[in-house]
């Protein structure tokens, strides 16, 4: 299976953020998903084999429990193949960066300006 097919369904990416914040134990990680997605504990465990099969999970054995834990290495790879695209995104973000920090600046130097003007003593002249 390819990543983007991995990674195309809502449940296992959100498998995956939970995963990223740390080793769950399948119970866990079944409760979260059931609550979240309204599926049933064997619908995650599908889920939970198709992110182990495909080298986004990692799986260990602790007593009777099963805890899982999230493998960076395909996401590295994905992030390594879009590296050749970035450059449709990154110059117009880049481009955003600056205008939205002008506008910081302007209205920085316009508060400035109107502090300034309240500031001064009113000379009562019309």
């Amino acid at each position: 299976m390819h990543a983007f097919d991995v990674l195309g369904d809502p449940v296992r990416r959100r498998i995956l953020e939970l995963l990223a914040e740390g080793e769950l134990t399948a119970g866990a990680v079944s409760a979260a998903i059931g609550r979240e997605f309204r599926i049933s504990q064997p619908a995650v465990s599908q889920h939970l084999r198709v992110l182990r099969d495909n080298g986004f999970a990692t799986v260990r054995p602790e007593g009777t429990r099963r805890l899982y834990a999230m493998n960076p290495q395909p996401l590295r790879e994905i992030d390594s193949w879009l590296d050749s695209f970035r450059r449709f995104w990154t110059p117009p973000l880049l481009a955003l960066d600056t205008e939205l920090a002008r506008g910081r600046r302007e209205r920085r130097l316009r508060a400035e300006a109107d502090r300034q003007n309240s500031d001064e003593p009113s000379t009562g002249e019309s």
